[in-house]
């Protein structure tokens, strides 16, 4: 009898530690927030495109500390229509991705998100998905701004952050929605909508002791169509680090 005890409480014992997990364990996955940096780039010339730029604006007060850059490169300006929203120097950020991660060929719709994954921007589900497992991450570092009234279209951005030279400050100012006519090319006759079109993009050192940078407002917007939005950069891999955002009084 005394041995039939003495298993019973063996196998308690067993139980009760191999369904025990750590304290520690539990606290790292539901540490956060993290955040998401979702780059769109896109054109109005790309028939691919309208689902991506549709999928993005859905993400509107879907979760918090979710950052959504829509850049329109230029790539597609020549095959029958202009987009008014393009750049070359988005197109470049997006050559500079292919490096990064080692793509032979970019394309549009293309997303990544925070520097390190890749995939079809119309791919909804993935796109979603790969958010919420971003913000779970903890970051390891942070980036503070204080953004103030604008003065002749220009938008001062204080900013503040951890001054490592491995990284690089990217700004940019964002227009929340616009919708456009197309004439010509592969979207002809349609009326596109647009989301979180990036209007002024600058890439800056980043700073070791809090300073203050200007954001360009186009002459046609006003301070309340936009958002500002600041990301931390690792320039060797191309990881966005830290991010955050915030609206222009």
């Amino acid at each position: 009898m005394q041995n039939l005890k003495y298993i019973f409480r063996l196998l308690a014992f067993i139980f009760l530690f191999s369904s025990f997990t750590p304290y520690a364990e539990i606290n790292n996955f539901n540490a956060g927030p993290g955040f998401a940096v979702v780059e769109l780039f896109t054109s109005e010339g790309c028939s691919s495109c309208p689902p991506a730029d549709a999928a993005v604006g859905r993400l509107k007060g879907w979760e918090k500390n979710v950052f959504i850059l829509s850049f329109h490169v230029d790539y597609w300006n020549n095959l029958g229509w202009k987009d008014i929203f393009s750049d070359p120097a988005y197109s470049s950020r997006q050559q500079e991705y292919g490096t990064f991660l080692h793509i032979s060929n970019i394309y549009t719709p293309q997303i990544i998100i925070n520097g390190k994954v890749e995939f079809v921007g119309s791919e909804e589900t993935r796109l979603r998905k790969t958010i919420e497992e971003s913000i779970l991450e903890v970051p390891k570092t942070e980036i503070h701004i204080k953004v103030l009234k604008e003065t002749n279209h220009k938008i001062p951005v204080s900013v503040s952050s951890d001054g490592n030279k491995g990284s690089r400050l990217n700004l940019a100012l964002v227009q929340n929605y616009a919708s456009d006519f197309v004439q010509r090319g592969e979207n002809k006759g349609k009326t596109l909508s647009h989301f979180f079109i990036v209007r002024d993009f600058k890439v800056l050192p980043n700073p070791k002791d809090p300073n203050t940078f200007y954001l360009d407002l186009p002459k046609e917007l006003q301070p309340s169509d936009c958002n500002v939005i600041a990301f931390l950069q690792d320039s060797k891999n191309g990881q966005i680090i830290a991010a955050t955002g915030s609206s222009i009084p």
